[in-house]
C-alpha cells in the first residue's frame, strides 16, 4: 500500500513537472516574455495595417506553437474589399497558405502581394485572448512589430518585404494591438 502511494505521488509529481515545463516553454504564445534559456524575440521593425481575415488556423503541436498559437490568412488593399475578399478561398496547413480566386481583378504579380499568411505572436495576455476571436470576413487593424524568434537550434525570421512570395515570405507578427473595424455577425 505504501509502495503504491509512493508510486502515485511520484507519477503526479512527474506529470506536474512536465506540465510546468510545457507551460514555461509556451510563455511567448501566451503573451508573456521568454523565460526559457536560449529563447529570445528580436524586433526587426514596426508593422501595422488593416487586414481582412480570410481564415485562421490554430496550432498546438508544431515547434512554432510555443511562439505563435495561430496563423491568419489575410488580404489588404483592394483585396480587403468585401466584394473581392469573399471570393478568395484559402487552405492553411503546416504554417503554409494556398489561396485562389476565380477571376483576378488585377495582374497576378499584384494580386500575390495583397494576400499573406501571418504567424501571430501575442505581445501580452490580453492579446493572446483577443486573437482567437477573429472570424473570416472581419476587418481588423493590427499593430505591433515583425520579429525574429530564436529557440535552441530554431531561428524563425519574419519577412520584411510585402512583395515576396513562397517559403519564408510570411510575416512573423508580434501583435500589441487589435481593433475591429468591421466585425462579421455571428
Amino acid at each position: 500500500m505504501i509502495r503504491q502511494l509512493l508510486l502515485s505521488a511520484l507519477l503526479v509529481s512527474s506529470i506536474l513537472q512536465v506540465s510546468a515545463s510545457t507551460s514555461v516553454d509556451h510563455n511567448i504564445s501566451k503573451g508573456l516574455p521568454p523565460v526559457v534559456k536560449d529563447q529570445s524575440i528580436k524586433t526587426l521593425q514596426a508593422f501595422k495595417g488593416d487586414f481582412r481575415i480570410l481564415g485562421s488556423k490554430v496550432y498546438r503541436n508544431d515547434e512554432q506553437a510555443k511562439f505563435s498559437p495561430i496563423d491568419y490568412a489575410v488580404s489588404w488593399g483592394l483585396f480587403a474589399e468585401p466584394e473581392i475578399a469573399r471570393h478568395i478561398s484559402v487552405n492553411q496547413y503546416d504554417r503554409y497558405l494556398n489561396w485562389k480566386i476565380d477571376r483576378l481583378p488585377v495582374p497576378k504579380e499584384q494580386a500575390m502581394q495583397m494576400v499573406s499568411n501571418m504567424h501571430i505572436i501575442p505581445a501580452n495576455p490580453d492579446i493572446a485572448k483577443q486573437i482567437k476571436h477573429v472570424k473570416r470576413g472581419d476587418l481588423v487593424r493590427l499593430k505591433g512589430e515583425l520579429v525574429e524568434i530564436k529557440d535552441k537550434d530554431l531561428v524563425w525570421t519574419s519577412s520584411l518585404t510585402p512583395t515576396d512570395t513562397g517559403d519564408g515570405a510570411c510575416e512573423l507578427f508580434r501583435v500589441s494591438s487589435i481593433e475591429w473595424i468591421e466585425k462579421v455577425k455571428s
